[in-house]
């Protein structure tokens, strides 16, 4: 049967028409599939100065959706349906965006640099903003301003870059902590660090140390390496912070590793390696007494005392210098002061060390895949023998695109780092520096048949200095990592869910063999204390973004997400002394060997939300919540809230300063929020306890039998430290944005704070801790950067910035008192951590005795406990930093100053040593002990030498703290760039060759080493400097490859 169609008047036969078809449609289809080609154009982006690639800067065709990014040599390729001409877009951030007409292949695009930073892209918590809608308070410190800084830990290296963060460098130990404190310090027995999240996970930077190191702490965030890291945000005001909640209050500083870039043509090869020496100032180191200085001071103080106290017996003809053929009461003579001998011991235990660093990294990508590879070693000796600090470590970072919707991302370090210890601040028994400062510089250090001598409380020195007799270090493995999946769920719509663990096997040890006081004396036969320690952070987090415009001129950003976390420790240690002999060092060898388990668990759970709206561009609002549930808390508190609301202003775009070229921006900020407390708080904080360690009396011949005990008493209460903080500040561009001002102001008020309050006897404890305490901080902060000068091929910025905090104590119910000495104190009414001492007003020129000044306004000798009062305080009335660059062809030059005024510094090291010979043969004498009074008349601080009256018999002596304030030249640059035509014949892309000085300059009143110095680590104990090295002056020589 035959088919016909009827059209108009012809027929068609359905075998032609289904002919046609076959044929036409596969046509049609392919030519559908494959793109028209009209075009294919080649270029390469540089920056316009300096000719220097810029690879990531992105390519677009003005009107269309086609983009390329620029690979390692800045170079890009299009294949296009589009026709020459076209209008090219490239951007790239930190320059000038710039529209060019391709008229053919290849083309060179230059690009300027902008002196505009509003669209720089600023990471804030789980996300990112350009610098223009940013509502909150951040510090962005780019990697490229301090990755060269020869210190073990990044946050060390901080230090001065961002307004409102103090940091100090609290000894001259490589991979020891640092204390670093955001806008003031706002709890008593809670941590006052800032939250650390690198890459998104919550890392820990809580030392894991438990072995005796004098004070000191490690650093854990030392185990990262700075080489990896591309950027630091701090993270300061309520509109910033309280999406992190409960952990925040003291401010939040987000690590962001390097990542490769899409589109790059091939890899690009990075390798950056210093080496260089460093050594202690000498000319700042403790200036000791002569062995006959020493004698002379301890005869004249024996002969004072005993006329001060005839009851003594003490006069010239039994001081204890004289003939050693005198014997008095069986006692010989030590010899006349001038027959004495003086010995070096701190030249024995400072040496100039070898600092050495290197590092690789590969980059790269392709339309899909890109990736960073990254690998690192550093070997910093410190100038206290024979302590150094090793770290290796890999990076390797990549995001995979699955699909146009979906990409898995992976961020991933592994590091393992060694630290040789010492203990370098307090412990007479193997203080490491104590044995060569503190030992009285006539005692040898040999007997006279060449075994070593030992004359005072402390260890001969070169059993300290001798890891076959002293031994004490620590290893850490440890792996930092997380994993994410980002999905496009509609567009603007995403989900992302990811998976973090932050690992750390931590090993330390301790070993005396029985040459030493400890392995000898407190424990005969040798000792050696072994702990393992394994801490774990896991973390799973869920976020769902909405970003949506509503209008061409009305934007909106929806973030909601939640957050589970979970911490464990897990330590077990052993301890054994009496081995055979020096030969054996296992604890399995041990006559007596005990061991201990420790085991601790928390867990956070989170929902969090945040909306951005803006209008116009000029109007910004931004509001957050977090709700918190912590295991740490009472069962009355388990959740806590914290909302902020903040809110920006671009005034620059209203129509009153649209033409006011003088102004290029200015931008009003304001935030007020709340974020919480839990750092550094027990796991168990408010849980009733018992302990299994105790013991009871069975009978009269079994002896004791194991049973248990309470330990701490339950607070069902207990719940977070909440911080409120208001915020308000201005970002202001002048001249063409070539003067950049940041000027914020700031006030914190913190309420139940954690304190140690007093109980009834009743319930058989002393105290419990609780949630009754209010301190407040407010402050300013200045940020300036400036470029002072910028021609053809010279160029001068500056970056200067200012910090000011004032700290109270608002409410406690009594003051509380630090360490058996009780040099601080916090009091209400007062700031944190103040000198509670006895004031010195003077020294009578008659008598040569102390004048202290009284509670009631009267003056004298004497003293009560009643005339102590608050002298000063640690922290400093205000700090910042100054870096001035200078480029010129292809040379630079930076030099950076940090700088601090107003703090106080208890010199330790000068009560002990300047003690007007009063502790005779145990311990040495400062040569500023010289300048003691001795004459009717004289004018001078240092009292008359005697062990009677108050001269030197008390501790807590204004005499002894100190102005702290300093201007030190942290870091002197001097690079240099090969030319291209040179470094292109080697095949390497760039060549830069430097020099670098540290800590060449210090400026200070104080006198002891380092204003800086502190002889402990811990919390509510720092600021008294004890017999801590200073931090070392240095030289390093480096080179930069690319290629």
């Amino acid at each position: 049967m035959e088919i016909f169609i009827h059209a108009k008047s012809s027929r068609i036969p359905i075998t032609f028409l289904l002919l046609f078809l076959a044929y036409f449609i596969p046509s049609t289809l392919q030519a559908q599939t494959d793109p028209i080609i009209n075009s294919k154009l080649n270029g390469r982006v540089v920056d316009a100065v300096t000719t220097e690639p810029l690879p990531g800067a992105v390519i677009t065709i003005k009107g269309t959706t086609h983009s390329v990014a620029a690979d390692a040599d800045g170079r890009f390729s299009f294949v296009t349906g589009q026709k020459f001409p076209y209008i090219l877009v490239i951007t790239f951030t930190g320059f000038e965006k710039q529209e060019l007409t391709a008229t053919g292949s290849p083309v060179e695009i230059k690009l300027k640099a902008s002196l505009n930073q509003l669209n720089d892209v600023v990471v804030v918590g789980y996300g990112t903003q350009t610098r223009k809608s940013l509502v909150g308070s951040v510090s962005k410190i780019a990697a490229t301003e301090i990755k060269n800084t020869p210190v073990a830990s990044f946050d060390a290296q901080i230090q001065g870059k961002a307004a409102g963060v103090q940091v100090n460098t609290m000894s001259g130990m490589p991979g020891e902590g640092v204390r670093i404190i955001v806008r003031g310090t706002a709890s008593i027995n809670a941590s006052n660090d800032p939250l650390f999240v690198i890459d998104g996970i919550v890392a820990n930077d809580n030392s894991l140390s438990t072995i005796d190191l004098g004070g000191k702490k490690t650093s854990p965030l030392a185990d990262i390496n700075p080489a990896d890291i591309e950027s630091i945000e701090v993270l300061k005001d309520a509109s910033a912070i309280a999406i992190y909640g409960s952990r925040a209050s003291n401010g939040v500083v987000l690590v962001t590793t390097k990542r490769g870039e899409y589109g790059s043509e091939k890899p690009k090869f990075n390798l950056n390696v210093y080496n260089g020496l460093q050594w202690a100032d000498k000319s700042r180191l403790w200036k000791l007494t002569t062995g006959p200085e020493h004698a002379e001071i301890v005869n004249e103080q024996w002969i004072n005392s005993g006329i001060d106290n005839p009851a003594l017996n003490q006069n010239f003809a039994n001081r204890p210098f004289r003939p050693a053929s005198e014997v008095i009461n069986g006692v010989a003579g030590r010899g006349n002061p001038e027959d004495q001998q003086t010995y070096d011991k701190l030249s024995q235990v400072f040496k100039t060390a070898n600092v050495q660093n290197y590092d690789f990294s590969v980059t790269g990508g392709n339309g899909k895949i890109r990736y960073y590879i990254g690998t690192g070693y550093t070997d910093q000796q410190s100038i206290l023998k024979p302590a150094d600090f090793k770290r290796s470590s890999v990076k390797f970072n990549f995001d995979v695109k699955l699909s146009k919707d979906i990409t898995f991302s992976s961020s991933n370090g592994v590091y393992h780092s060694f630290r040789q210890q010492v203990r370098d601040g307090a412990g007479q028994a193997a203080g490491h520096l104590l044995a060569a400062l503190h030992s009285p510089t006539y005692l040898p250090i040999f007997n006279p048949d060449g075994t070593l001598a030992r004359g005072s409380l402390y260890e001969n020195v070169e059993n300290l200095i001798n890891t076959d007799i002293t031994d004490i270090s620590t290893t850490s493995t440890r792996y930092i990592g997380n994993q994410f999946v980002e999905v496009k769920i509609l567009p603007g719509l995403k989900f992302k869910t990811s998976v973090g663990l932050d690992y750390d096997n931590y090993k330390e040890g301790e070993y005396f063999n029985d040459q030493t006081i400890t392995g000898g004396i407190t424990y005969p036969g040798g000792y050696k204390n072994s702990v393992l320690t394994n801490y774990t952070i896991f973390q799973n987090e869920q976020t769902l973004s909405y970003i949506k415009d509503i209008t061409p001129n009305q934007n909106i950003n929806v973030l909601i997400g939640n957050s589970i976390q979970t911490t464990t420790l897990d330590a077990t240690g052993a301890t054994g002394y009496g081995f055979p002999n020096n030969s054996y060092r296992e604890i399995s060898a041990a006559a007596t060997r005990t061991s201990s388990e420790n085991k601790s668990r928390s867990t956070i759970a989170s929902f969090f939300g945040r909306v951005n709206y803006s209008l116009n561009d000029k109007y910004f609002i931004e509001g957050s919540i977090r709700a918190d549930g912590s295991s740490k808390f009472g069962a009355n508190n388990k959740w806590g809230y914290f909302p902020a609301v903040g809110a920006a202003w671009r005034l620059k775009e209203e129509s009153f300063l649209k033409d006011v070229n003088t102004i290029s921006d200015l931008k009003f900020r304001a935030s007020v929020g709340q974020a919480g407390n839990q750092n550094g708080l027990n796991d168990y904080a408010a849980q009733g306890l018992w302990s299994g360690a105790a013991q009871y009396p069975d009978n009269l011949t079994s002896g004791s039998k194991a049973g248990t005990a309470p330990a701490q008493l339950a607070n069902p209460d207990l719940k977070w430290e909440t911080t409120t903080t208001y915020n308000a500040g201005f970002d202001i561009g002048l001249f063409k944005n070539r003067l950049l001002i940041d000027i914020t102001g700031y006030y914190k008020y913190t309420k139940n704070a954690l304190l140690n309050l007093p109980v009834p006897t009743s319930t058989g404890y002393l105290s419990t801790l609780a949630n009754g305490g209010e301190i407040s901080n407010k402050g300013i902060e200045l940020g300036i950067t400036s470029t002072n000068i910028k021609v053809d091929k010279f160029e001068w910025t500056t970056n200067f910035n200012f910090a000011r905090n004032v700290n109270r104590a608002e409410k406690l119910a009594s003051p509380i008192t630090f360490e058996a000495r009780e040099y601080l104190r916090d009091v209400q009414g007062a700031p944190l951590e103040s000198f509670w001492l006895y004031k010195q007003l003077y020294v009578d020129p008659q008598t040569g005795n102390a004048v202290f000044q009284h509670a009631d306004g009267t003056t004298g000798t004497s003293v009560t406990s009643a005339d102590r009062m608050l002298l000063g305080t640690l922290f400093p009335k205000f700090y910042g930093g100054i870096t001035n660059t200078f480029t010129f062809r292809d040379f630079d030059l930076s030099g950076f100053f940090s700088y601090q005024y107003g703090n106080s510094v208890f010199n330790f090291n000068k009560y002990i040593l300047e003690g007007g010979g009063t502790r005779d043969a145990s311990r040495s004498l400062l040569a500023s002990q010289l300048d003691r009074w001795t004459t009717p008349g004289q004018i001078t601080n240092t009292p008359r030498v005697t062990s009677v009256g108050n001269n030197y018999n008390i501790e807590q002596n204004s005499r002894y703290l100190e102005d702290g304030s300093f201007i030190r030249l942290k870091t002197l640059v001097l690079g240099y760039t090969l030319p291209k035509s040179f470094t292109n014949k080697l095949n390497i892309e760039r060549l830069r060759v430097y020099v670098q000085g540290t800590n060449l300059l210090l400026f200070t009143h104080y006198t002891g080493p380092d204003p800086e110095s502190s002889g402990s680590g811990v919390a509510n104990l720092q600021g008294i400097d004890t017999a801590t090295p200073p931090q070392p002056v240095g030289i390093q020589f480096g080179a930069n490859v690319t290629f």
